[in-house]
C-alpha cells in the first residue's frame, strides 16, 4: 500500500485545495498515512500571506530535507502561495530535493509526475489517465478523501480563485494570479456531491468572493449563486467568505435575510480605522464608510455576527493612526476580529515604497492591546447567549470529555455534554447555553 500525507498551512483556500489533492491521490490508489513518518508521498501546501505563515513552510522543509536525504525513493512536493502561479526558477534551485512544485489549486502536476514515475512506458494513455482525473475535478466530482467520510460536516468550496484588486500590502494577487471565476455547473456540481456523502454545511470563497460572475457572461451574481446552492438537498447552511467593503451589494444583504439555509455571518474586513492608513493600503473606503456599512447590515440581517481583519504596525502607522483603529473597534463591538502585525512580502507596493518603519516590539504591542480589546467585547457578547437555546450544527465529538462540538449560525463555538449514545454528527442541536466565555460557550441539549 501507498501512502501520503498532506501538511496545510494557511487560510481555507490552501485547505480546500489540499482536500482536492487528497481526492486525486486517492483515486489513484494512495491512502493517507497512519503517520506521517510512513508516508510515501509528502506535500507541503503553503501559506506566505505573512512571514510568520513562510517562516513555518521553511521549516517543514528543512525537516523534509533530511527525510529526503535518508529516503531518497520518497517524492516531495511544494504546493501554494510559496510557488504562486509560475514557479520561479531561483525557489527551484534553492530546494533540489523538492519533487515537483504545484501551483495554488493545481494538483495536476504531481498528478502527471506520480504517472510518469509509476509508469513510464505508457506515455500518451498515463497522460490521458491523469488528464481524466483533472477533469473530474474541475467537473466538481469531489470525492471526500477516506478517513474524512463520514465526518466531515463543513467544507470549503472555491467560487472565486485570484485577486485583481491589489490592496498594497497583498502578495495575493503575485502568487494566486488573476481573479477568475469558477463556472456555475462547476461550483454546483461539487456542492451537491459534497451533500451527497454527508456534508452539512458549504462555505463558498474567494479572495474577494463578492465579486463572483464579474468576469462571467451569465449574468450570475454571489446572491444568484447563493440561490442557487440554497436549492440542494441535504444542504442545511450556507456561509461565504471573504467579502469586501467596496463590493457587498444590498442584493446580496437581502439574499442573506430571505434564504433560511444562508447564515447571519458575515465576514468584510476593515484592516484599519484611520483613512490614512487606509488610503495608503488603496483599500478604496474610508472608516466612516465602513461604520456605514456595518449599520447597514445589522440593519437588514437582523442577528448578524460580523468579523473583521485588522493589520497593526503598516508602514508609517502612527500611535494616533493606531488609536482610531483601537476606537473604531471598540466603538462597533464585531464578533471576531483575526488581528495581525504588518510583514512586507515581496513585490507589493509597500514592500518596495513604504519602509516598514514601526518597531517589532511596537507592533506586537498595538497586536495585544485590540486582542484584549476583542476578547472582552466578544465575551459581552457572548453573554447576552446565557440562558438562551440556540442552534448548533455539531461537528465532531470530544470523546476524552464525552462532549460534542459545534457552531451556531453566527459562527460562534458551542461544547454541550450528552451522555447518550445518539449519534449527533451533522445534525441541527438545540442547546441552552449554561457558560460563556471569549472564544466558546458551553451548553446542555433540549430535547
Amino acid at each position: 500500500m501507498m501512502y501520503y500525507h498532506i501538511w496545510t498551512i494557511g487560510c481555507q483556500m490552501n485547505t480546500a485545495d489540499s482536500r482536492r489533492l487528497a481526492s486525486a491521490l486517492e483515486r489513484l490508489g494512495y491512502t493517507v498515512a497512519p503517520d506521517p513518518a510512513a508516508a510515501d508521498i509528502y506535500v507541503l501546501n503553503t501559506c506566505v500571506v505573512r512571514q510568520s505563515a513562510e517562516d513555518k513552510a521553511w521549516g517543514r522543509l528543512n525537516m523534509l530535507r533530511g527525510v529526503k536525504a535518508q529516503h531518497p525513493d520518497k517524492i516531495v512536493a511544494l504546493m501554494g502561495c510559496m510557488v504562486g502561479v509560475k514557479t520561479p526558477k531561483h525557489l527551484m534551485d534553492r530546494l533540489p530535493w523538492v519533487d515537483v512544485f504545484l501551483p495554488p489549486s493545481e494538483p495536476g502536476p504531481l498528478l502527471d509526475f506520480l504517472y510518469d514515475r509509476a509508469h513510464p512506458d505508457l506515455g500518451r494513455r498515463a497522460e490521458n489517465e491523469a488528464r481524466a482525473i483533472r477533469d473530474a475535478l474541475q467537473d466538481g466530482e469531489i470525492t471526500i478523501p477516506a478517513h474524512e467520510r463520514g465526518k466531515l460536516i463543513s467544507a470549503y468550496v472555491p467560487v472565486v480563485y485570484g485577486c485583481s484588486h491589489a490592496c498594497s500590502f497583498c502578495v495575493i494577487p503575485f502568487r494566486r494570479g488573476v481573479e477568475h471565476s469558477r463556472p456555475t455547473a462547476e461550483i454546483l456540481n461539487e456542492a451537491r456531491s459534497l451533500a451527497a456523502q454527508g456534508v452539512k454545511e458549504i462555505t463558498l470563497l474567494g479572495q474577494i468572493v463578492d465579486r463572483y460572475g464579474k468576469d462571467l457572461d451569465n449574468g450570475m451574481t454571489l446572491a444568484a449563486l447563493l440561490r442557487r446552492v440554497h436549492e440542494i438537498d441535504g444542504i442545511e447552511r450556507i456561509r461565504f467568505l471573504t467579502s469586501h467593503p467596496n463590493w457587498m451589494t444590498a442584493e446580496l444583504l437581502d439574499t442573506v435575510a430571505e434564504l433560511p439555509k444562508v447564515c447571519e455571518h458575515i465576514e468584510v474586513p476593515v484592516q484599519a480605522g484611520d483613512d490614512e492608513v487606509l488610503e495608503n493600503m488603496r483599500r478604496g473606503y474610508t472608516a466612516d464608510q465602513y461604520r456605514a456599512l456595518v449599520h447597514t447590515i445589522r440593519e437588514r440581517i437582523p442577528g448578524v455576527a460580523i468579523h473583521t481583519d485588522i493589520i497593526v504596525g503598516f508602514p508609517g502607522e502612527t500611535a494616533e493612526q493606531f488609536r482610531r483603529t483601537y476606537d473604531l473597534l471598540a466603538e462597533l463591538e464585531l464578533d471576531k476580529a483575526h488581528i495581525a502585525r504588518y510583514s512586507p512580502r515581496p513585490k507589493t507596493v509597500s514592500q518596495r515604497k513604504m519602509p516598514d518603519d514601526v518597531p517589532p516590539e511596537e507592533k506586537e504591542r498595538r497586536r495585544k492591546a485590540l486582542d484584549d480589546l476583542q476578547a472582552e467585547i466578544v465575551g459581552a457578547i457572548n453573554a447576552r447567549s446565557l440562558g438562551r437555546t440556540v442552534e448548533v450544527l455539531v461537528e465532531d465529538r470530544d470523546e476524552g470529555k464525552r462532549r460534542w462540538r459545534g457552531r451556531t449560525r453566527q459562527n460562534k463555538l458551542v461544547f454541550f455534554e450528552d451522555m447518550g449514545e445518539i449519534d449527533r454528527r451533522g445534525t441541527l442541536a438545540q442547546v441552552r447555553i449554561t457558560w460563556t466565555g471569549p472564544w466558546s460557550m458551553l451548553g446542555e441539549p433540549v430535547e
